[in-house]
């Protein structure tokens, strides 16, 4: 089941996300063999911090350890390339080339988000092409499986169970399925999401009163904005390295390589 499906998000709902005490945490691990045991103890961990066991049961019930989700986590070698060799391994040449008559077509669109967050088109498209292609393919592993293995991997458990317990209220709220699928680190929609992100960043970009990131390219291109609004973007700054904008793209992704690409292809599609 795709992003579109499931997430109809109002954009008036704000959702708090609860913290387990560390103290209560359940014990990670490093593969398959104590997941199930994890399971059990963060389901007791999550009841007492706001989860609804209903939801507990019927979301766990769906919820595997996902092994291509860990392959994925531990195979990002593409960030080690240079800029040359990542660009042209991301294909950033065709980003750039489609990107620019996407900016043509959607000219009504564009000037709309810029007019309403500040932000200007290039980097929200450059964002839109290498996360899912221009959203035209959006992953196919299941979300809460994805995110409940991270929380449970020992590699980056407090950021994954912050996800997971986002994740969670977006299922208590109805807004997410627990059988949607996405990428392998539990990002939806066309420009990727994490759960968490939903909730601080996604609104409403076509004025449906519905928040749809797979679905609506409005609502996926208003919410990246948004995002990087929200990460200190400055109205009429620049965005490359060294200029005011560029620590709001740093914010989008943690590796260099990718923020260059970002800054550099959004200039080449504005055509700068």
């Amino acid at each position: 089941m795709k992003f579109s499906k499931w997430l109809g998000l109002s954009a008036a709902l704000m959702v708090t996300v609860a913290f387990a005490n560390p103290a209560e945490a359940a014990k990670c691990g490093n593969n398959s063999a104590g997941f199930e045991a994890w399971v059990q103890e963060f389901k007791a961990e999550a009841a007492k911090n706001g989860i609804k066991p209903s939801v507990l049961d019927n979301v766990f019930s769906n919820v595997h350890y996902n092994v291509p989700t860990i392959r994925a986590d531990r195979g990002q070698h593409s960030f080690k390339l240079s800029l040359d060799a990542f660009m042209k391994k991301r294909g950033s040449a065709g980003i750039v080339s489609r990107g620019r008559a996407m900016l043509k077509s959607n000219a009504a669109l564009f000037n709309s988000i810029q007019s309403r967050f500040g932000v200007s088109p290039g980097p929200l498209i450059a964002i839109w092409g290498m996360e899912t292609g221009f959203g035209s393919y959006m992953g196919d592993q299941h979300t809460l499986s994805a995110v409940s293995t991270l929380a449970y991997d020992c590699r980056r458990t407090a950021y994954f169970t912050d996800q997971l317990y986002a994740a969670l209220k977006l299922v208590q709220a109805g807004t997410l399925s627990v059988n949607s699928t996405g990428a392998a680190h539990g990002e939806v929609g066309q420009t990727q999401f994490l759960p968490k992100n939903v909730l601080l960043y996604g609104v409403d970009g076509d004025g449906d009163g519905r928040i749809n990131l797979a679905g609506s390219k409005a609502d996926a291109l208003a919410s990246t904005a948004n995002f990087l609004k929200g990460h200190g973007w400055r109205a009429g700054a620049g965005y490359q390295p060294g200029e005011p904008n560029f620590g709001a793209i740093q914010g989008w992704n943690a590796a260099t390589v990718y923020q260059q690409a970002i800054a550099i292809m959004g200039k080449q599609i504005e055509g700068h």
